[in-house]
């Protein structure tokens, strides 16, 4: 049984991890400060004597009792409106938050994993984006906060693993979707969803001509969960390389939720990717990994889970006009 850290383990992608790791056989200790994290998404693993949790913000100093064997570091805002919303904190938690982390791997001979993003790549002029791509980011831009911050945190890894030889892995993680997405976070598929439940009109932003490539959150978890396990410390795409343009996919949500809204068209956001697709070249050779569930499957399942929801949770939106919503 290794002895596992989990940052940000309330959010989507962290209590995914969280229950992996645990199915796995190891102790996991998640830790979030829930600033954007939902405590109901480790509800069920509350009784669990393989799993603790401390409610702390890693921008502040770490500290974990005993041994530890790997970290994941999945602290911080992850959608357009939060980070928008929150700049300072998303730039303290990619840059002192990562550097604490980093700390403690170093003190507990840990190995840590970092979640970057494809964000990294900003608005791409290389299309697919594969690892040794450097990316088109405006960096005083709106968006930059999350950019940068990521970027930054891909830096002090690579000097943390060179200088002191610490055991570290990247995954650039793109466009990730599934049950225990937040309906009000901005992104595409629960804004979509969301407004196809509430009978809402969908709201695509610019032409629509932009694309997105979605990966299913059981495929994304397992393709982060072999990087871990690997041998290779330098960044890896995780993502889905299907490819899909914004306007094509609201159509497929009309159809998929059977509601008969009309797609309405506002202007584009500023520094709003234009593509978004994933090489996976590297991530096929190296842990021998690719998505395995299509997106008519994933979008059937995340769909389900939407539609569990209560009224309550349906309606209660900070966010319901998505004025500042990007498609992400």
């Amino acid at each position: 049984m290794k002895k596992v850290l989990i940052t940000g383990a309330a959010g989507f992608l962290g209590s995914h991890l969280c229950d992996r790791f645990i199915k796995e056989g190891h102790f996991v200790i998640g830790m979030d400060n829930f600033i954007t994290g939902d405590k109901k998404n480790l509800q069920h693993l509350k009784s669990n004597p393989n799993f603790e949790f401390i409610e702390h913000d890693v921008t502040q100093f770490v500290k974990i009792e005993g041994e530890l064997d790997y970290i994941l570091h999945f602290a911080s805002p992850a959608s357009p409106i939060d980070y928008l919303k929150i700049p300072i904190q998303t730039l303290k938690v990619g840059s002192l938050g990562t550097h604490n982390l980093l700390g403690l791997a170093k003190a507990k001979n840990a190995r840590i994993l970092i979640a970057s993003t494809s964000e990294v790549y900003g608005d791409p002029l290389v299309h697919p984006q594969t690892e040794d791509y450097y990316g088109n980011v405006n960096t005083i831009g709106p968006r930059g906060v999350y950019d940068e911050a990521k970027r930054f945190q891909e830096s002090i890894t690579m000097a943390y693993h060179r200088f002191h030889g610490l055991e570290t892995r990247i995954v650039r993680i793109f466009n990730t979707y599934g049950p225990r997405m937040r309906l009000n976070d901005g992104r595409v598929i629960p804004a979509f969803m969301g407004q196809a439940l509430r009978g809402e009109d969908l709201t695509v932003f610019g032409d629509g001509s932009q694309t997105r490539s979605f990966c299913y959150v059981d495929d994304e978890v397992e393709g982060i969960y072999r990087l871990l396990l690997s041998d290779y410390n330098k960044p890896v795409n995780i993502g889905n390389p299907h490819e899909i343009t914004i306007r094509y996919f609201a159509e497929e949500i009309i159809k998929l939720t059977g509601t008969k809204q009309k797609v309405i068209y506002k202007k584009l956001p500023i520094d709003d990717p234009m593509q978004r697709q994933p090489d996976i070249s590297l991530a096929k050779k190296v842990l021998n990994w690719e998505p395995k569930i299509g997106r008519e499957e994933g979008m059937k399942k995340t769909f389900e889970y939407f539609k569990s929801l209560s009224k309550k949770q349906l309606y209660k939106s900070e966010h319901k006009d998505f004025s500042n919503y990007i498609n992400k």
